[in-house]
């Protein structure tokens, strides 16, 4: 079984653009191996890197969060200063989630009572139709 993909095989299985995962290269969210004749070479460690990236970009983190969040990884083997981070991250994250939750509820209230008071005016004007 091969344990390495090159970029083709990384843009196939994640359904993006190589030229995404050359971005991701040049902003130093992954650092491929190259081979004997110089073309990039993925591994394990990048492949977890990029579900990472495409999970952090689905949660809403930016490319810079996640970079620091998969850096840390590099300087701390155990992971414990990635996890902190990426909690402090989450934790962040959370709170935008729920603040627009609650912003996106009052903006559905207000729709809702106009539409309702749209409704009784046609109503209104319907009934008194000749």
């Amino acid at each position: 079984m091969n344990n390495f993909y090159s970029i083709s095989d990384m843009a196939d299985m994640f359904n993006v653009s190589t030229r995404t995962i050359r971005y991701y290269e040049e902003i130093g969210l992954l650092k491929p191996e190259r081979n004997q004749n110089g073309y990039r070479i993925y591994g394990k460690k990048e492949k977890i890197q990029l579900q990472l990236i495409f999970r952090g970009k689905k949660y809403g983190f930016s490319l810079d969060e996640i970079k620091d969040m998969i850096l840390l990884f590099d300087e701390d083997p155990t992971g414990r200063e990635q996890l902190k981070k990426t909690i402090e991250y989450g934790e962040r994250k959370v709170q935008e989630v729920t603040q627009s939750i609650e912003e996106l509820m009052s903006l559905k209230n207000e729709m809702e009572k106009f539409l309702g008071e749209f409704k009784k005016m046609l109503a209104d004007l319907e009934e008194n139709k000749v």
